[in-house]
C-alpha cells in the first residue's frame, strides 16, 4: 500500500519556525532573507499541503496551534538531522567520519588497534570505526563480499579491483625456550637457525608461507607435527620445549616485553626479517581519499613503536 506524501519542503518547515520563534511574520520573513508576503504564501501552502491549520491569525502576536506547535516540533527535529547530513557530508569530504567497517586477523588487530581507536577517538571524534576479526583465509573475500570496507592485513594482496596503502614493516623476532642455547646471543642470523625445529601458524596464515620460504633458505625444518592458531599458542609451544618460532614484534611489545616470562625473545637479522602491513579496499568504493587518511592517522599511532618501519 502506498502513502502519498505531501509537497511539503525543509524550506516551508524553516519558515514555520521562524514564525515560532518571532511570533511576528514581518520579523520572519526578514531573519529568512525573503518579503512578507511570499513567506506568508509558503506558510499557507503548508497549510494547505498537510490539511491543518497552523497559525492563529489575527491582531497582535502570531501563535501556533495545537498542530502548528506539533508540527514545528517535528519540522525542528528534521532540520536538525538534515544540518547533520550536510555537516557529515562535509567531513566525509574533507577527512574522516561516519562508520567504517575494518576486517583484521588475530595475529595484528588486537596488538595494533586499541592503540589506534584511543587516537582516533582524540583526532576524528566523529568516526566510528567498527572492527572485526576474521581468519586470514577470509578477509579478501569478505572485503569484496561488502562485509568489510577495507582491510588491514600483511601484504602483498593481489587484486586489479583493490587499492593499496602501505603502512609499516612489523620485524618478526625469534622465540625461544628459557635457557636455550641460543639464548647467549644478543642477535640471531641464518647460520643460528640452521637445523632448528622451526614452529608456525597453520597454512591459513600469510605468516606460514613467509616462515617457510625461510626456513628452506637457510635451512631450517618446519615442523609438522603441530601446527598453531594463534600466537598465544605458538608462544606455549616453543615455553613446553618443542622449538623456536617468529613472533612479530607489536605481539611481543603487548604480550611478552615486561609480561610472560616463559620464553626469550632474540632480534633476527638485525631486524630485518619483517612482514609488511597495509590497508587494502575496493577501487570502486569511492572512498579512497578517506582511507588514505585512515591509514596517515594510522602510521601517525605507529610512530610511537621505534620498531615498526614506517612506510607509504
Amino acid at each position: 500500500m502506498s502513502i502519498s506524501v505531501p509537497p511539503i519542503t525543509l524550506r516551508q518547515m524553516r519558515y514555520l519556525l521562524a514564525l515560532e520563534e518571532t511570533q511576528h511574520f514581518r520579523e520572519a520573513a526578514e531573519s529568512c532573507g525573503i518579503s512578507q508576503p511570499s513567506l506568508s504564501v509558503q506558510i499557507k501552502t503548508l497549510e494547505e499541503a498537510l490539511g491543518l491549520v497552523l497559525v492563529e491569525r489575527g491582531r497582535g502576536p502570531v501563535r501556533l496551534t495545537l498542530a502548528g506547535r506539533e508540527v514545528a516540533r517535528r519540522a525542528r527535529e528534521i532540520l536538525d538531522a538534515t544540518q547533520g547530513i550536510l555537516d557529515l557530508s562535509v567531513t566525509l569530504k574533507s577527512g574522516l567520519g561516519g562508520t567504517i567497517r575494518l576486517g583484521t586477523s588475530a595475529t595484528l588487530g588486537p596488538y595494533l588497534m586499541p592503540h589506534v581507536v584511543g587516537d582516533l577517538r582524540d583526532t576524528h571524534p566523529d568516526l566510528r570505526l567498527y572492527i572485526r576479526e576474521a581468519a586470514p583465509r577470509d578477509l579478501l573475500r569478505e572485503l569484496h563480499d561488502g562485509v568489510h570496507d577495507l582491510i588491514l592485513t600483511q601484504l602483498p594482496v593481489s587484486g586489479a579491483t583493490l587499492s593499496t596503502a602501505r603502512l609499516f614493516r612489523e620485524p618478526l623476532a625469534v622465540a625461544l625456550p628459557r635457557g636455550h642455547a641460543l639464548t647467549a646471543h644478543e642477535t640471531l642470523d641464518n647460520e643460528h637457525l640452521v637445523g632448528a625445529t622451526i614452529l608456525s601458524l597453520s597454512p591459513a596464515y600469510a605468516l606460514y608461507e613467509m616462515i617457510s620460504a625461510l626456513c628452506v633458505e637457510i635451512g631450517a625444518h618446519m615442523s609438522r607435527d603441530y601446527e598453531g592458531t594463534s600466537l598465544d599458542a605458538l608462544r606455549q609451544m616453543v615455553a613446553m620445549n618443542m622449538g623456536v618460532t617468529f613472533l612479530p614484534a607489536l605481539y611481543v611489545e603487548s604480550e611478552i616485553q615486561g609480561r610472560a616470562r616463559d620464553v626469550e625473545i632474540r632480534p633476527f637479522r638485525g631486524r630485518r626479517f619483517a612482514r609488511s602491513i597495509g590497508l587494502v579496499w575496493r577501487s570502486a568504493s569511492g572512498a579512497g581519499p578517506a582511507y588514505e587518511r585512515l591509514a596517515t592517522a594510522i602510521r601517525d599511532t605507529a610512530r610511537r613503536f621505534p620498531q615498526l618501519v614506517l612506510e607509504g
